[in-house]
């Protein structure tokens, strides 16, 4: 009986368990379920928020790697870092047909690949106030 219940955990524990995808487009193992990403739209520049975004991360934690996805154009930008022994990816992208309105997207998850949504919440804010300043 005691191994019919540790194998039931075990495999729950598999099927919980799995990839997920980031926001620059690659993969991630982690926990599929939670929120784990927030967006903001700003009417500044790709230029002006991806610089912000990269001034958050490094007063924050530490810029591990840069992207510009090889499928898109070059108002496409994105980010990985590491905050708080946290996983971070930001994405910097224009929205619309006026290259002033530029979405960030922040995603956030622990070393155990559980979402954190307060961190990606408050980066999302700190580059927000980072463009006003």
């Amino acid at each position: 009986m005691k191994r019919l219940i540790l194998a039931v955990l075990a495999g729950a524990g598999i099927v919980a368990t799995g990839c997920v995808s980031t926001v620059n487009d690659s993969h991630a193992p982690a926990i599929w379920f939670g929120k784990d990403e927030f967006q903001g739209r700003y009417q500044r520049s790709v230029d002006q928020v991806y610089s912000a975004s990269v001034k958050v991360v490094n007063n924050n934690g530490a810029l591990v790697a840069e992207y510009i996805p090889h499928d898109s154009t070059n108002s496409v930008r994105s980010l990985e870092a590491t905050v708080n022994n946290r996983n971070v990816w930001i994405r910097v992208e224009s929205v619309s047909t006026t290259p002033e309105v530029t979405a960030v997207t922040v995603q956030a998850r622990t070393k155990h690949g559980t979402a954190d949504a307060e961190l990606a919440h408050e980066l999302e804010k700190e580059i927000a106030l980072a463009l006003v300043r």
